[in-house]
C-alpha cells in the first residue's frame, strides 16, 4: 500500500513547463508513483518519464481530462491511500505534499483538499467557488466584457468576500490540484467521463462535498500558470459549452434545490 500516487494528463504540453511539474512532485514525494497520461498525437514527451517512479501511458488520441486521470486512478484504488490530480502547469516546493498529507491524516472527514494557488508573480488565483448556476456560466463565459456585472458575479462565486488566508469548506475546488482520499473516491465515484473537458472537476468536487468535507487549506501554496486556453481557442470554447450543457442536464438548470441549499449555507457561513 502506497501513501500517495499522482497523475498528470498532458496534451501537447510544453516540455519545459511539464518538466517543472514532474520535478516538483518527485522532490516532494520521492517514494510515490506518478502516472503521466499522454493524450497527444505523438509520444514526443515520453523522455520526461525516465525516472523509475514515473509511469508513462500513451493514448495516441485525446481521451479527455477526466478519462485520462481515471486510467491512473483505477490502477491505484486498492493500493494507494491518497491520490493527487495535478495539472501539467503547476509547481511547488517540497513541503506542500507533506503538509497536506499530514492534514488529511488528522482530518478523516475530509475527502478533498486544495492549497492556496498563486500565479507565478504571486497574485492570488480565486479558485474557491460556489456551485455554478447557468447565469454564472453565461456571465463568465460570454458576458465577461461587462466588467461591473462580471465583478459582481465573481465577488460571491469566487469567494472574493474572504481574504483567502483562512481554512474554508468549499463545494467547488479547482481541478488543477486535487488532493483526494482514495476511500472517498471509492464511495463517490471517479471522474464522470461524459465530460470530455471542463466541468469534470466541479462535478467530482460536488459529489465529494455531499459526502465528505472539501477543504481549501492555505497552510501551503502552489504556483499555477493558468493560461485559460479555452478563452482563446474556438474548439475549446465549444468543448466548454458541451460540458456545461451536460453538467446542467445532470444536476439541474434552474431547478437545482441541492445547489441552492449548499451555496446558501456556504455564503451564510463565510460572508456574515
Amino acid at each position: 500500500m502506497q501513501d500517495l500516487t499522482a497523475s498528470i494528463v498532458i496534451y501537447k504540453t510544453p516540455a519545459s513547463i511539464l518538466a517543472k511539474t514532474i520535478q516538483s512532485f518527485l522532490e516532494a514525494a520521492p517514494n510515490s508513483t506518478l502516472y503521466l497520461i499522454d493524450n497527444s498525437p505523438y509520444d514526443n514527451l515520453r523522455y520526461l518519464a525516465e525516472h523509475p517512479n514515473v509511469v508513462y501511458l500513451f493514448n495516441n488520441k485525446n481521451v479527455g481530462f477526466g478519462s485520462g486521470h481515471n486510467q491512473a486512478i483505477v490502477k491505484i484504488l486498492n493500493t494507494s491511500r491518497y491520490h493527487l490530480v495535478l495539472n501539467p502547469d503547476v509547481y511547488f516546493d517540497k513541503k506542500v505534499i507533506s503538509s497536506l498529507y499530514q492534514y488529511m491524516e488528522a482530518h478523516p472527514s475530509v475527502g478533498h483538499v486544495m492549497p492556496k494557488v498563486l500565479y507565478p508573480d504571486g497574485r492570488i488565483q480565486y479558485l474557491c467557488k460556489l456551485l455554478p448556476t447557468p447565469k454564472t456560466f453565461l456571465i463568465r463565459r460570454f458576458l465577461n466584457f461587462l466588467n461591473t456585472t462580471l465583478d459582481k458575479e465573481n465577488f460571491h462565486y469566487q469567494f472574493q468576500f474572504t481574504n483567502y488566508n483562512e481554512l474554508m469548506d468549499v463545494p467547488f475546488l479547482s481541478g488543477c490540484f486535487m488532493f483526494l482520499r482514495v476511500n472517498a473516491l471509492k464511495e463517490v465515484g471517479l471522474f464522470d467521463e461524459r465530460f470530455f473537458l471542463y466541468t469534470e472537476d466541479v462535478d467530482l468536487s460536488r459529489r465529494m462535498h455531499i459526502r465528505f468535507r472539501t477543504v481549501y487549506n492555505p497552510i501551503v501554496s502552489i504556483y499555477h500558470y493558468h493560461a485559460r486556453s479555452s478563452y482563446k481557442d474556438f474548439w475549446l470554447t465549444l468543448r466548454v459549452i458541451q460540458s456545461a450543457i451536460r453538467y446542467f442536464n445532470k444536476w439541474g438548470w434552474v431547478n437545482d434545490p441541492e445547489r441552492k441549499r449548499i451555496n446558501d449555507l456556504i455564503l451564510h457561513k463565510y460572508s456574515t
